[in-house]
């Protein structure tokens, strides 16, 4: 048994770390197998710059067609699972063929790199970059290693950001007039605004306002869309009268909310709304939902 183990064992174990790992901001990544792990972050056109280490099992020789680091900005969406888009490749090539039989360290470098999209992790999508070390063998399956990163992009604040006004209600039962204070937010801001009871005429048992993320994959008949309630805000509790005015002030940094994100690279959107539920006292729902657009804004130091 203990020979069978040792068989399937990686004849070489490969480190990848990054030249400022010690300083640079590490942050939480979900992986695959449901565990988080810290990994670098990093923005679009920075330098990622680091060195792989290659250390032959003791007393084993490594023959090889060559070492290569790839950078790989990839999709993969759960109904295609295993397929993933590659929307960024670069390569290195860090060894010529040869033979390790012992420990080396290749420097390795990509300069301004392009990363024009998120990390993100969904209920049916995936963007992930990932650098990917191979060494190439012969007759016998690659030694591949994986090391993950983080990117996150940031936006200036917007020049115009219109504050939302609307009219709904039911004809001579109800009509109310909500207005929220903008209509693009941050993700540590504040949503502040306000309800207006222009006419009540059914009993209303309470009022809620929640955050919702609709999540969109694929397209045309392989289109699926995932809708989640981020959060619940009670409003009020009770019933209101004609002429009231109830406030609104939601913050958003307690939920692990993302930027919006429009048909990144033709695969998928990430959109939110905050939808108005009133329930009255059969328990009929009565709801107006307004798209908003979140983004992130850089955070001072």
């Amino acid at each position: 048994m203990n020979y069978l183990i040792g068989a399937f064992k990686s004849p070489c174990n490969i480190a990848i770390t990054f030249a400022d790992g010690r300083t640079r901001k590490q942050v939480p990544l979900k992986k695959e197998n449901g565990q988080t792990a810290m990994v670098p972050l990093f923005q679009s056109q920075e330098n990622i710059v680091g060195e792989v280490s290659l250390e032959p099992i003791q007393g084993k020789k490594v023959e090889h067609n060559g070492v290569k680091i790839e950078l790989l900005g990839q999709i993969e969406l759960y109904f295609d699972r295993g397929n993933f888009y590659d929307f960024t490749s670069l390569v290195r090539e860090l060894d010529v063929p040869g033979e390790i039989y012992e420990r080396k360290t290749y420097p390795f470098e990509f300069s301004t790199v392009e990363m024009p999209y998120e990390t993100y992790n969904g209920v049916n999508v995936r963007l992930r970059y990932i650098l990917k070390v191979t060494i190439s063998r012969n007759y016998v399956s690659n030694i591949v290693d994986y090391q993950d990163f983080v990117v996150r992009n940031y936006t200036p604040l917007p020049s115009i950001n219109n504050s939302i006004k609307m009219e709904v209600g039911i004809e001579d039962c109800l009509h109310i007039e909500f207005e929220y204070n903008k209509s693009k937010y941050h993700l540590k801001d504040v949503i502040i605004g306000k309800i207006y009871f222009l006419l009540v005429r059914i009993k209303i048992k309470n009022m809620e306002l929640e955050i919702r993320r609709r999540e969109s994959t694929g397209s045309g008949p392989n289109t699926y869309v995932e809708t989640e309630t981020l959060a619940k805000f009670e409003l009020m509790d009770g019933a209101p009268v004609r002429g009231e005015s109830i406030p609104i002030r939601l913050f958003l940094s307690p939920y692990e909310l993302t930027p919006t994100y429009r048909n990144t690279n033709n695969k998928f959107s990430v959109k939110y709304y905050l939808n108005l539920v009133l329930v009255d006292e059969e328990d009929r729902r009565y709801f107006k939902q307004q798209e908003i657009t979140v983004y992130r804004l850089l955070e001072s130091s």
